[in-house]
């Protein structure tokens, strides 16, 4: 079940953001083909600091049989110590494994630190017309 098209917003101390990106400033609109997260820390609802980091399986195309039978779990891995995934669009299988591992998942695109400050705000709302089927 997806949740409804909602603002959300949990702007609380060390609350840690990732969100998916070829280069470090936009969010990208594949989950599976992302090359990094970049990971946005914030604390008294400001952006403290943030890193990029590699995320394995970038460039996997969804519909090979390789990207079929993975379970999402190594490429979470990188962003156990987040709570919160931002993304431009994934897989219904990508999305249910994120949300299983604890990550309120978020699909949206745009730059990254005005979609975060729209999040700490409570103004950002989750697109999940962007789930694609399996």
């Amino acid at each position: 079940m997806v949740a409804e098209n909602k603002p959300t917003g949990l702007p609380f101390k060390g609350l840690k953001i990732a969100a998916v990106t070829h280069d470090g400033v936009s969010i990208a609109g594949h989950f599976g083909m992302a090359e990094y997260y970049q990971v946005v820390t914030i604390e008294s609802g400001q952006i403290i600091s943030e890193e990029k980091r590699p995320k394995p399986h970038h460039g996997m195309h969804p519909n090979t049989e390789q990207a079929q039978q993975h379970d999402h779990e190594d490429m979470l891995a990188p962003i156990r110590d987040c709570r919160v995934l931002l993304c431009g669009g994934m897989r219904t299988r990508a999305y249910e494994h994120a949300r299983a591992a604890g990550l309120e998942v978020i699909l949206a695109l745009g730059n990254i630190d005005e979609t975060v400050r729209q999040y700490i705000k409570g103004e950002l709302v989750n697109e999940t017309r962007r789930i694609r089927p399996m």
